[in-house]
């Protein structure tokens, strides 16, 4: 079976995930995948599946006999994916031979334009597999599942010869809770890559530093006819709090290798208001000056109205991987000989945002992110291409024989 098929059949999964439960996984409906996926594997001959009390999926296919002694690697990709509002199976609609225009989605009104997404035109001749304009595909990530399991139904269908090849697939990545709970002594790998990219082709090795800001503010309520000097309105400080960081450092404003403060929610009222940032930045030092700018305004702020009246709360998320990648160097010429070899030219780019690699190099598990065939990502303009997920697959191919001959 090709990657694109088993897509098709996993995008009829609703898996999407729900960042205010409180459980893992975080909606009842991951699991019906998670089963179905234990069931596959299962048939198709591999070892050591099962999927444990938090719906994680684990698989593995054992050494050749005479490689036992090869590095053990490791593949994942996640159960879940973004939330839209609408919920169920994902519609999709196959384009062949893509002829570089603009594509209709479905009855939305949306098509997938050139001028909104000039890598269109690296896809002439594709088959092209898009939605229906109302919800996301589902690539992001189950592209990722569907190229592993075909890569691994094709060792077990071949003579090939591997080392032991690891395989999970977590629940609740898009909320940032998919590392956290994989048993790694289970999956038993000393490196592995997740499948949650882009292009097939691209390897990404550098993930922000990342933070989360929380601000609590306690106002004085009073009448306004008699407010001079003493009213203190909590929702008007959460604005100031705002304007006192830098505008141009903002995500609006910045690309690359360039961090920002992000306000993702704001509310309140003259008595009590809040706001919530995330906190990003590829480089460490960068990264502490921005903490250290939040806890300045912080105090600058209980300055001016009082002690007590802002309250901020930090918490750090994830760090940069390139720093435990570096030490790795392995992870990243098995990936480049093995995107050579399909004919690809390698491309990595500073990813701007995290993946589950970036907790689990942390944890001793190095863990670099590949790319899948899939675009556009979280929105109804996702697209994938047939093409690139069979690429994807022979990539995985690649590395497997890099390791295997080393």
């Amino acid at each position: 079976m090709r990657a694109y098929e088993r897509l098709i059949r996993y995008i009829a999964y609703d898996t999407v995930s729900d960042e205010n439960s409180t459980q893992t996984p975080s909606t009842a409906c991951q699991w019906d995948l998670a089963l179905a996926l234990k069931a596959e594997m299962r048939e198709m001959g591999m070892q050591d599946v099962g999927v444990d009390d938090h719906a994680y999926v684990y698989g593995r296919i054992p050494a050749t006999p005479g490689y036992e002694n090869c590095t053990k690697i490791g593949f994942i990709a996640h159960l879940d994916t973004v939330s839209t509002g609408k919920r169920g199976a994902s519609p999709y609609r196959i384009v062949p031979a893509y002829d570089g225009g603009s594509v209709p989605l479905g009855d939305s009104g949306l098509s997938l334009q050139p001028e909104m997404f000039p890598h269109l035109h690296t896809l002439v001749g594709q088959t092209l597999i898009v939605t229906d304009g109302t919800m996301v595909l589902g690539a992001d990530d189950k592209a990722g599942i569907a190229e592993i399991l075909t890569l691994c139904e094709k060792l077990l269908q071949s003579d090939k010869p591997h080392g032991s090849i690891s395989v999970c697939f977590p629940p609740d990545e898009e909320i940032g809770h998919g590392a956290a709970l994989m048993d790694l002594e289970r999956f038993d790998a000393s490196l592995a890559y997740t499948l949650d990219g882009s292009a097939a082709g691209e390897i990404e090795y550098e993930t922000f530093n990342a933070a989360l800001a929380k601000w609590e503010i306690e106002g004085v309520a009073v009448h306004p006819g008699t407010a001079k000097d003493v009213m203190v309105n909590a929702a008007a400080v959460a604005a100031e709090i705002d304007r006192m960081l830098p505008e141009e450092e903002r995500p609006r404003y910045t690309q690359g290798h360039e961090g920002f403060y992000h306000l993702t929610d704001i509310g309140g009222d003259v008595s009590r208001a809040f706001a919530q940032y995330i906190i990003r930045d590829h480089d460490s030092e960068r990264f502490a000056r921005r903490k250290e700018t939040m806890r300045a305004i912080e105090g600058r702020i209980n300055e001016k109205y009082g002690a007590g009246t802002a309250k901020l709360t930090l918490a750090d998320q994830y760090r940069n991987m390139a720093e435990v990648i570096a030490d790795h160097p392995e992870t990243m010429e098995a990936a480049r000989a093995a995107i050579k070899a399909a004919g690809l030219t390698p491309h990595s780019e500073p990813v701007r945002g995290g993946t589950d690699g970036a907790q689990l190099s942390f944890r001793g598990l190095p863990c670099p992110n590949l790319g899948t065939g899939g675009y556009a990502y979280h929105g109804p303009y996702e697209h994938v291409t047939v093409e690139g997920m069979d690429k994807a697959v022979e990539i995985l191919e690649g590395i497997v024989d890099w390791f295997a001959r080393r």
